[in-house]
């Protein structure tokens, strides 16, 4: 009964995490980054909102302004890898770093701020979890929508195939460069748009809100994908199985809980998943080729055998 109870908050916490998981597939799909910048992003995100709401400034504004931090937070990534040839996953943990003094001083030294939610109107908070599941909804199929119209641009295909392929979009006249500076822009924005959600459904930005993030992330996108690529390969329906992913995984860490795990274990069950969703599907292609190898020696040699009768 405790888990029902808790099921419609882990769907609304889901969605944000869902909506996380959007932006670290950018990076580490399309882009062919493993881009750790988040864990600092999305905390970016949470207190530029929490800080600007506390300020009076209205909410939609405020998640405007985080959007754009978290875009710029992505741009200092980009800068170091393609300007200074630092490789993606050191300029990602330099500016996670960098991150963490810029959010404490976004927080005014504080290590958590609150939100009064009774003093300044947010989008959605925890007390309320119905509405936050609706406009989190619409919010997660705006962001798809937008990010499906824009990946099929010219800027968005030159985008698409910077990670597939960066010396052929290269040789074609690409600016891989500036590509890979404005898909960690755009990534970064989406996490930082989930940290001020993640700020005013908690109703506090924390110092220490993205720690963990990537996991999360990654463990979302596995789940998602491992589903929806079996139903249909495209661009809308994998965003949509990462956002899914993000709810499923948001289920199972509730109903660790109620079994009573302890909640020290949570940050290695978010690896076990990742491991889990990764392993498997290598381990089935391993298994796979092994058996067709052997049915292909067998039947070599059960040719072989036949000629000689012969």
């Amino acid at each position: 009964m405790s888990f029902l109870n808790a099921l419609p908050g882990a769907v609304a916490e889901g969605l944000i995490w869902g909506l996380m998981a959007i932006g670290v597939y950018i990076s580490y799909k399309i882009l062919d980054i493993a881009d750790l910048t988040v864990d600092g992003s999305i905390c970016t995100g949470a207190c530029v909102c929490a800080m600007l709401i506390g300020a009076g400034i209205p909410a939609w504004v405020s998640v405007i302004v985080a959007f754009l931090a978290g875009a710029l937070a992505g741009v200092v990534t980009g800068f170091l890898h393609t300007a200074l040839g630092i490789p993606s996953i050191l300029a990602g943990i330099l500016t996670q770093l960098m991150l963490y003094s810029v959010n404490l001083a976004i927080l005014g030294g504080r290590s958590l701020v609150a939100i009064d939610q009774r003093t300044n109107p947010v989008l959605l908070q925890m007390s309320n979890n119905p509405m936050a599941i609706v406009t989190m909804g619409v919010l997660v199929v705006a962001v798809i929508v937008l990010l499906w119209l824009f990946f099929y641009t010219e800027i968005g295909l030159t985008l698409k195939s910077t990670g597939d392929n960066p010396d052929m979009s290269r040789a074609q006249g690409v600016n891989v460069k500036v590509n890979k500076v404005i898909g960690l822009a755009i990534a970064n924005g989406i996490v930082a748009l989930a940290g001020a959600m993640l700020a005013q459904y908690k109703g506090s930005a924390n110092i220490n809100d993205g720690r963990g993030a990537i996991v999360i992330g990654l463990a979302a996108i596995f789940i998602g994908l491992s589903v929806s690529t079996k139903i249909k390969s495209n661009f809308v329906v994998s965003l949509t199985g990462v956002v899914g992913g993000g709810i499923v995984y948001y289920i199972i860490y509730n109903f660790v809980i109620v079994l009573g795990l302890n909640t020290n274990y949570l940050k290695m069950l978010s690896a076990i998943i990742v491991i889990v969703f990764l392993a498997v599907p290598y381990i089935k292609s391993t298994c796979f080729t092994r058996q067709k190898d052997l049915h292909a020696a067998m039947t070599a040699a059960g040719n072989e055998g036949g000629d000689r009768d012969a």
